[in-house]
């Protein structure tokens, strides 16, 4: 099952790019997979959620998006910036989030 290897290399690249302080502010973890990228969609989903639910992330989710070929990346990370969202927008908006893109990695064979 190397898709916990894969997820676990997810959590890594996140800790790196916010850096463990914000680690809780993390909202989304956007993952592009290929259809030849040799993932279990469902099993990285299911490593992902289960360590993005776990200290030191707090409420991140998953993101999963599929393309053509073999690219498995992490596309983007979403955080809460902690301002107050804007009216009408249910709480949540992008005015109260910030998207920090990723340029990929390799995944762990």
């Amino acid at each position: 099952m190397h898709e916990l290897s894969i997820a676990l290399e997810v959590i890594r690249i996140a800790e790196n790019q916010v850096g463990r302080d914000a680690l809780a502010r993390v909202t989304e973890v956007a993952v592009e997979v290929g259809d030849d990228a040799g993932v279990e969609v469902g099993s990285l989903e299911f490593c992902l959620e289960a360590l993005l639910t776990s200290p030191p992330f707090e409420r991140a989710r998953p993101v999963i998006t599929r393309s053509a070929g073999d690219v498995l990346r992490v596309s983007y990370l979403e955080l809460d910036d902690e301002r107050p969202a804007e009216a009408g927008l249910g709480g949540r908006g992008m005015a109260a989030e910030t998207r920090h893109p990723h340029s990929g990695f390799t995944a762990p064979t």
